[in-house]
This record gives C-alpha cells, structure tokens and sequence, in this order.
C-alpha cells in the first residue's frame, strides 16, 4: 500500500526533546495485523532509558509549571493544531499499526485533537474554592502540578488514548514520561514533531517505547514519578496497584469492562439494534465500554436476537485500508488467539447466532466475523469474561429485579446502556446498575466533562474534564486570620 513508503523502518525514544535509541541498543518488531508481516523496529526501553526519560522531565518540571494556565493553553491550542494537520497521516498510520478500519480510525485522530482544546479550555476556566468563617477567618484552596506523571497507555485507538492522558498531564503543568502500547507504537512516532511544531519545550513530554514488563515496570518502580495513569487490564492494573503502594503514587486506573446492554420490551427497538451492533462490533469490538452482554426482555428476545444476528452477518470485514469495512483485523495474533479461545469456549456453553469464524475471502491476518451468542447463561465465560472483540453474549429476562440481577452478575463496572420509553424506570434501572457510566436511550456518547471511569474490577478513579486536572494537581489550603483569633493560653497559669 502507498503508506508504506511514508512508515519510519525505526521507531525511537523520544527523551530530552532528541529522537535516541535504546541504552543497551534493544528493539522489537512491529508487525501490521492485517499480514502480521514485520515492518518496523522499534527501541525496546529499560529502566535505563526510563531513568533518563524521568530525568530530563525533572530537569524541564520547573519552567513548566511556572507557566500560567493561560499559556499553557495556547500551547495546547497549537498540539491540537498540529494533530488536525496531520490527521490524515494520523489516520494511515493508526489504521495499519492497529487493524482499526480507516473511517474509524480518521474519527480517532479528530478526537485527539478535540482532547487538547477541549483541556485547554478546563485550565484557563478553572476557578479556586475560597471559604469564610464568618469575619474571623478565610481559607482558600490552590491547585499545583503535581510533577512527574507516568502514562501508560493501551494498544486500542492509541493516539487518542495518548492525547486523552497527555493533554491534561499538560494542562495542570505536569512533565510526563510516556510508555505506548508495543503492539501498536506507530501513531505515537508522530509526537515529537507534532509536540515540537506547538513550541512545546524539551523535556516535558518524553516517550519511551518497550515491552510492557520491561520499561513500564520501570516507570511504575521509578521513585521520581509520584503519579501513574493507567489504561488497560485489570490484572496489570492490580499489579501496577501493588508495586505503586511502596511509593505510595498516586493511581488512575481505567481497566476492563463487561458493559451491560439492558433492552425493554417498550424500547425504540430499531434505535437499540442499531446501538448494540455499533457498540460491539465498531472498533473491532476492542473497546472497554463495548455493550458485550445484551439483555432482552423475554417478550422481545427471539425477535431482537434474530435480527441483531442478521445485523451481525451483514456487517462488513475487510482489509482497514478499505473505506467500505466496518471491522478490521484484530490488533495482534496473541490477542486473536484469546479472542478465537472465548468462541471456542462459547459455542460450548450458548447457542451459536452468527459469526464465530475467520470470513472464507480473508485466509491471513488476523480477522474474525462478528460473533453473537444467544441463551447464554449468566454462569457461562463469554458472560463474564472481557474478550475485547467482536462478539456479544445475549440472554432474556422477565423483569427489573432479574436484569438488575444479571447486570450486575460480573466483577466489571465500567459502562451499562438501558434502552426504554418509560424513564421513570430507565432512572431506577441507572441507579441500581452498578458502573462508573450509564447511557440511557443513547450509545455511547462522551462529553469531555464528565468523569469517566468504573467500579469493581474496572478501575480506580475518574478522568475527564476538571477531574482529570485534580488528578494531576496538588492541592493546597490556606488559612489566613482576618482579625484576632481567640488562642488557648496553655502552659500560662502561674
């Protein structure tokens, strides 16, 4: 394809504003999912490479901080610039690095400008709580960086989960090392001259590729680096939790999900088909808030998984350079194999719907048709294990104490989509799902300001808008005397 004559042969650190290889000279091979044929190299990071990445932020920390929110801001404004420039090269790369199909991919690299702006507006509209105690006394509250952060960021739309994490990193005035996905390190390759044409200066923003137990561990152990943004699984998340707690950094962990998608008889049927098959099946299905387990109310659920079954055939699997596809190539082959083993394991436990196999016109790559599951009990694996794929578990119930049931019947708590004309009862339902985010009578629509993240297994903490800024900040309460404060006289009796 013509993008590969564009694609780096080597995909380097980024330390200290300077593009340098590995310490020790390591490199892995990146492969594209749609051949899994190797096409570039890239530094395999240590903690060496780490420790000079955490330096080089320390030494650029102080001026960075220094600089008031409004400039930070139009900082960011010239990122976001710089990302919408490139968008369409953002897009090529992103699609073949990842698997993701090209039009998905072109919307990702949107939204990661969208992340800049959007943060450059929380800081320069962020106000400070003050508090008065009558005349006698007044207390205020400032916000300061919080220093160095972390980021270590999922293989899943990786250059807009990057922005996701960089731009409010920056925005509170922090420095940030950052660790990409190694699965799909391509997109990320564009920082440096992204961040250098906004003026962003050397040091702030460093980047250091490598295998995940190698140069992530490094930066969870670092002792400089007080805080750790997390996304991804939630058995890295627990691990990152426990080696954290010797330092005692601070975490944001966006993890796993099993996202309900609870359907009532009286819902806008047509709207909800057309919200589950978007929701699980864009994306590759490798998304955390995926409406992988659909719920049907009996009366319905024959109907709805006939047709959402149909849907699913119809859906369009192709090579991600292909404007027509709809789903693309799973990320990498190790990941295609967990995938593939959850179908295996569901067509022992449920009624096979649709899909469940590679499509006959695809014989390499790493491509599975979309895959819907019926009459699948709550006990089964495809109900309560996060696959992140293309594939969806349906079961009926017959009324709200049995979906409440089976909506909270997994360890995951990110997401939870309930679809009904009566909104008293969409509003109970809400309350009793247990998830960090609920949509009612709607996909997945973000607004940036709102807190995103989950319960249970999935995560520790909220991000997004002032959320986020409270993540990376400090904060600090002063006290100040407007009069004469009354003090016990101890020690004064003679």
């Amino acid at each position: 394809m013509a993008e590969l004559d564009v694609l780096p042969k080597v995909i380097r650190h980024w330390i200290a504003g300077e593009s340098v290889d590995s310490v020790g000279a390591a490199t892995f091979d990146v492969t594209d999912p749609a051949s899994n044929t190797p096409y570039a190299m890239a530094a395999a990071g240590d903690a060496r490479d780490v420790a000079l990445a955490v330096a080089a932020a320390r030494s650029a920390f102080p001026a960075w901080a220094a600089l008031a929110n409004p400039e930070r801001a139009r900082i960011l404004h010239r990122i976001a610039d710089a990302v919408e420039a490139r968008q369409h090269r953002l897009a090529r790369y992103e699609s073949y690095d990842s698997g993701l199909p090209i039009t998905q991919a072109g919307g990702q690299a949107r939204r990661a400008a969208e992340n800049f702006r959007h943060f450059a507006g929380v800081v320069v509209a962020l106000g400070e709580e003050a508090f008065r105690q009558g005349g006698k006394q007044f207390s205020y509250v400032v916000r300061t960086p919080a220093g160095l952060a972390g980021l270590i960021t999922p293989w899943n739309t990786p250059f807009m989960l990057e922005s996701w994490k960089l731009a409010p990193a920056l925005a509170a005035g922090c420095a940030v090392v950052l660790k990409p996905a190694e699965w799909t390190p391509l997109s990320a390759s564009l920082w440096p001259e992204i961040l250098d044409e906004a003026g962003v200066p050397a040091g702030v923003v460093n980047i250091v590729h490598g295998i995940g137990e190698q140069a992530g561990q490094a930066l969870v152990d670092h002792p400089d680096v007080p805080l750790i943004s997390f996304t991804g699984s939630t058995a890295t998340g627990r691990h990152i939790a426990r080696c954290s707690a010797r330092h005692l950094k601070r975490l944001s962990l966006e993890l796993g999900g099993k996202s309900p998608v609870v359907v009532f008889a009286d819902a806008d049927i047509e709207a909800a088909l057309d919200a589950v098959v978007f929701g699980a099946f864009s994306l590759n299905g490798e998304r955390c808030t995926a409406g992988s387990r659909v719920l049907v109310e009996r009366v319905r659920y024959a109907e709805f998984t006939d047709r959402l079954a149909e849907r699913a055939d119809r859906v369009v699997v192709g090579p991600p350079s292909d404007p027509a596809t709809e789903v693309g190539a799973l990320v990498h082959p190790e990941h295609y194999a967990r995938v593939r083993a959850h179908v295996e394991a569901g067509a022992k436990e449920a009624r096979l719907a649709a899909g469940g196999a590679r499509p006959a016109l695809l014989p390499e790559g790493n491509y599975l048709r979309p895959t819907v599951f019926a009459d699948v009990p709550r006990t089964a694996r495809i109900f309560q294990k996060e696959i992140f794929g293309p594939v969806v578990a349906v079961a009926p119930f017959d009324d709200e104490a049995e979906v409440i049931g089976l909506a909270n019947a997994t360890r995951y708590g990110l997401a939870a989509y309930i679809w009904t004309r009566d909104l008293q009862r969409g509003h109970r339902i809400a309350h009793a799902v247990e998830s960090g985010m609920v949509w009612l009578n709607s996909p997945n629509v973000r607004d940036l300001r709102t807190p995103f993240g989950g319960v249970k297994d999935s995560g520790l903490g909220r991000e997004g808008g002032v959320h986020s800024i409270d993540f990376y900040s400090e904060s600090k309460t002063v006290h100040v005397a407007l009069g004469e404060t009354p003090i016990p006289r101890f020690g004064s009796s003679t």
